[in-house]
């Protein structure tokens, strides 16, 4: 009997890969490549979305080859992606009319303001479950639809068109310029700042208060569903399932229950509850996002707290101080210390996100003396994941009524034994990570192909899950607190940095 797979094509921050999974959830096949990073001005986050789409052209062969497996052996593809990043292009030439405009990038910071003016903050986040932030797609669309005359009125007519990556995706593998599909799912469409999270539509007003053409926007289909079949690079292979990065993490850690939560700890870092068919609204600084849908269900949601900076933190370590030689070393660094001496890093590379949401922070490392070294930093570095996500826990066990027992983790950093205890002492439960590492992947797979019928439900996934590692808290509560109570004083004052400075006596 010919072996059948399920494909998952993971487009990241920082990579793309194509990913096939066995019967058994197990990773048979891992294309990969990185793509560049643009940073033209501080504060601006850009890709070429070209160049992620001839990478994606060549990943999908590559991982089929890899496995010696034919195209009408995977019988389903999902899609998964990173959130919020921001694609605009010619609908007839299929290129992309500006730089893609990353989810950490800032530049729209003043933007916000005004759009803020024709649509309170308080309305937007009531009707799209988010707040009036720099992180979304919405306003980044708006300033490329401002950077160029020329666009708004080719907007208008449909001329060029907007998605987020899981829509230049499957627009590109279903034909692009020759009748490829417009479309987005939920899950993306609910990172826009333009979609009612009621409604699962595009919201007539907040178009207008963004300055919004509907015409180039995509269709919004459920996550789950039958979708169309790939044309480019190898045709033939039914895409069932997109979903956005962490929406699928959330899926791959079988959270399929209200009350379920997962961490994701990548790129940024995300702590995301299944709060089932209900709108759970938050009254302590997370975000309200549909966690997906299946199609002619009703739309599962989640609350979510996103973290900018975790793992770009160990990358900057590495790139722009070369503290490091590679990303495993910032762990063998910080053991040489006891503690971080003191000596905190709060990595407001983009702002601040959850639960805080101060776009206007800066990066700031406090704490320092004579007696830190570079141990006592690659220690403060890594300690500064866990200490936001142990923020975001906090808010989140304010909005629920069961708070957190413990943490299913999941990403590359979780490979780091001491960041996983650090989560697990600062954030005071239980953190365990499963032997399936690549959870996002898995989940777009486990996605499509529960459509496809290549796994008959959802028990079968939550057999398949299996644990690796668990750490338990062994802080003491009072050393705890002291590094709680710092922290927040050492984010206060990357706040302060980023306002606008007082009149100095010092200066007159």
């Amino acid at each position: 009997m010919t072996e059948r797979y399920v494909a998952a094509l993971d487009q990241g921050t920082t990579s793309s890969r194509c990913l096939l999974f066995d019967g058994q959830g197990r990773l048979v096949s891992l294309a990969q490549r990185q793509h560049h990073q643009h940073f033209p001005r501080s504060g601006w986050v850009e890709h070429d979305a070209l160049e992620i789409w001839e990478i994606v052209r060549r990943l999908v062969p590559e991982a089929l080859s890899n496995a010696g497996a034919a195209p009408e052996q995977v019988v389903a593809l999902g899609v998964t992606n990173q959130r919020e990043t921001t694609v605009v292009w010619d609908r007839h030439t299929g290129r992309p009319v500006a730089p893609a405009i990353v989810w950490q990038d800032t530049r729209t910071a003043e933007l916000l303001q005004s759009l803020c003016e024709n649509l309170d903050a308080a309305t937007i986040f009531e009707r799209t479950g988010l707040p009036a932030a720099t992180y979304f797609s919405g306003p980044k669309l708006r300033w490329i639809l401002d950077s160029d005359p020329s666009l708004r009125g080719r907007a208008e007519r449909g001329e060029v068109l907007f998605g987020t990556m899981d829509t230049w995706l499957v627009w590109n593998l279903t034909g692009g310029v020759d009748g490829g599909l417009h479309v987005t799912d939920v899950t993306n469409a609910s990172r826009t700042m333009l979609m009612d999270l009621r409604t699962l539509s595009w919201d007539p007003e907040l178009l207008a208060c963004m300055g919004v053409p509907e015409a180039m926007l995509p269709e919004i289909r459920p996550s789950m569903a039958e979708l169309a079949t790939t044309r480019d690079p190898v045709p033939g292979i039914p895409i069932t399932a997109v979903i956005g990065d962490q929406q699928a993490s959330l899926f791959g850690q079988t959270a399929f229950e209200p009350g379920e939560a997962k961490c994701t700890f990548g790129t940024g870092s995300f702590l995301l509850l299944n709060t089932g068919t209900e709108i759970a609204r938050s009254r302590h600084g997370l975000v309200t996002t549909v966690a997906h849908q299946v199609a002619g269900e009703p739309a599962v949601y989640a609350l979510e707290g996103s973290v900018a900076v975790a793992g770009a933190l160990v990358e900057w370590c590495r790139e722009s101080l070369d503290l490091i030689r590679s990303p495993a070393e910032i762990e063998t660094l910080a053991m040489t210390v006891d503690d971080n001496g003191g000596c905190y890093v709060v990595p407001a590379f983009s702002g601040l996100y959850a639960p805080r949401w101060e776009s206007r922070a800066q990066g700031i490392v406090a704490g320092l003396t004579g007696y830190v070294t570079k141990g006592h930093v690659a220690r403060a570095v890594l300690e500064a994941s866990a200490l936001q996500i142990s923020e975001v826990a906090r808010a989140m066990n304010r909005d629920v009524d069961v708070p957190l027992s413990s943490l299913a983790v999941d990403g590359g950093m979780t490979a780091n034994n001491l960041l996983m205890q650090a989560v697990a002492d600062y954030v005071d439960v239980p953190v365990v990570r499963p032997m399936m590492a690549e959870t996002v992947a898995l989940g777009a797979a486990y996605a499509a192909g529960l459509v496809a019928g290549y796994w008959p439900d959802r028990q079968v996934l939550k057999r398949q899950w299996h644990k690796a590692g668990e750490w338990h808290p062994g802080l003491d509560p009072a050393v705890r607190r002291h590094h709680l109570e710092r922290w927040d004083r050492a984010v206060e004052l990357a706040i302060a940095w980023g306002a606008p400075p007082s009149p100095s006596p010092y200066l007159d």
